[in-house]
């Protein structure tokens, strides 16, 4: 089970700890987008494609980047704080919410949470048999080739392959599930694996559709987040196109990226697709400084308000409580990333306890009380990123939310920064972004004359 921290209104020493992974910063991350994109048919056998369809999980066959920026994502995972579940950015806290799950991959956020058995190696040859429509033979040896309840991807891909061509729908089906959830949302660390038990959510084709898909792709990515923010660990499990293309539409002037189509052109696409690879120049060390900079006009805090034709805001997703899937338990807190839902950010509660808590299913099931202790003590923000009054005092006092060390002769106490509302319209933001960092690279004062057009050019993109 992940063992979250004790709720405190300090963020703990440990975790404040800064230490280096060591010389090579950035994580290994599981990666699997060029393997779909050869795995993943153009177009299911029509007796397939309906139950991959009804099981809600049919947008992730085309969701996947080809590859990941892993400085970009692991510069991010740095700030990671696993009992907050959010990022500690400078002018706040920031997280992946069930409504940005929602907008990025098309998953359904309403369904249950799963609550499995243990599979053994021995029912893990016992379910392949039944479900998978393999020998005993066959998948006696394949699970003692995994040394444990796992299956290979590459074999499942097979199987699938071998039933298609006979017709065997239900084991092609299964087969083809379980390779794309252990290729997206439930990527472990091996790179190459996925747990068996994960089969029995496949064992009815006809009633996988009622889980959370949602819940469990951002159980699953918080989960491996806690545990990659940790200096001793060096790699990234969960579904990163999640966390890589979440980077992308909240803060359009951090990393290089590729847009397949523009917002106003999507078609009712999942907006994960809209983005695509492009390989990066900065190192973690380059990027830890860009991200200390940043300020609140940088963030386009409600970036899928142009995608509600295809995806209604769902009140659910303003829960405040644990998520589960299986066993891992994580805290679930919009009250510490309100901004993100159009909403004036006061100073949270402490974190939940979710080693403590024991009627997850009942708590989601009856979520309404919460969203409303949630946003009750707030307001409809009137600018995109307000905050109450001793809002980011009381966070700089919590966090440290800056990771550049001071300079020797500097004052090691950081000061709580004060921001400009600054524009509201997000490509203004981007143009204000740029011209204010380029200032800053070349030392540029106000007075000085050659940098008199920039700086009017700044003053003008604020303003709008």
């Amino acid at each position: 089970m992940l063992m979250a921290l004790p709720p405190s209104e300090e963020i703990s020493d440990a975790t404040k700890q800064f230490q280096e992974r060591g010389p090579k910063k950035e994580l290994k991350v599981a990666g699997h987008g060029l393997k779909l994109t050869s795995r993943v048919p153009l177009a299911l056998p029509p007796q397939m494609e309906s139950w991959v369809s009804r099981s809600g999980l049919a947008s992730l066959q085309r969701t996947s980047l080809n590859k990941i920026d892993t400085n970009l994502v692991s510069a991010f995972v740095e700030r990671w704080h696993l009992e907050t579940s959010s990022f500690h950015m400078p002018f706040g806290e920031m997280s992946i919410t069930l409504d940005d799950v929602a907008c990025l991959l098309h998953l359904p956020i309403r369904g249950i949470f799963w609550s499995p058995q243990d599979v053994t190696e021995e029912l893990a040859v016992e379910l392949a048999v039944d479900y998978l429509g393999v020998s005993q033979g066959q998948a006696q040896s394949h699970v003692r080739s995994c040394r444990g309840s796992y299956y290979k991807l590459e074999w499942l891909y097979d199987i699938f392959v071998h039933h298609r061509a006979a017709s065997s729908w239900a084991y092609a089906t299964r087969a083809y599930l379980l390779m794309l959830v252990g290729s997206t949302i439930f990527a472990d660390k091996t790179f190459t694996l996925v747990e068996a038990r994960y089969l029995l959510l496949f064992r009815d084709l006809d009633g996988c559709s009622g889980y959370s898909w949602g819940a469990a792709a951002l159980v699953t990515l918080y989960r491996y987040l806690g545990d990659a923010s940790m200096y001793s660990c060096k790699q990234l499990g969960g579904y990163p196109t999640l966390l890589h293309c979440w980077i992308h539409e909240y803060f359009p002037t951090v990393g290089k990226r590729g847009e397949n189509w523009n917002p106003a052109g999507n078609c009712g696409l999942p907006r994960a697709m809209r983005w695509s690879y492009r390989q990066g120049v900065l190192k973690v060390d380059d990027l830890r400084p860009i991200l200390d900079e940043l300020t609140p006009t940088d963030v386009i805090w409600r970036p899928f308000e142009d995608h509600r034709a295809w995806r209604v805001f769902d009140e659910i997703c303003l829960y405040r409580g644990c998520l589960k899937w299986g066993e891992i338990v994580v805290p679930y807190l919009p009250d510490r990333c309100l901004r993100q839902f159009g909403y004036r950010q006061y100073v949270p509660s402490p974190p939940l306890d979710c080693m403590m808590a024991t009627d997850i299913d009942v708590d989601w099931i009856s979520y309404h009380q919460s969203v409303v202790d949630v946003i009750g003590s707030s307001s409809v923000a009137t600018t995109p990123s307000e905050v109450v009054d001793g809002y980011l005092e009381w966070y700089y006092r919590v966090s440290h939310p800056r990771l550049v060390p001071p300079h020797r002769d500097a004052p090691r106490e950081v000061p709580v920064p004060v921001y400009d509302v600054g524009p509201s319209d997000p490509d203004w933001a981007r143009v204000s972004t740029l011209i204010r960092r380029y200032l800053r690279q070349v030392n540029a004062e106000e007075e000085d004359p050659q940098f008199s057009d920039l700086f009017e050019a700044l003053h003008i993109s604020r303003s709008h």
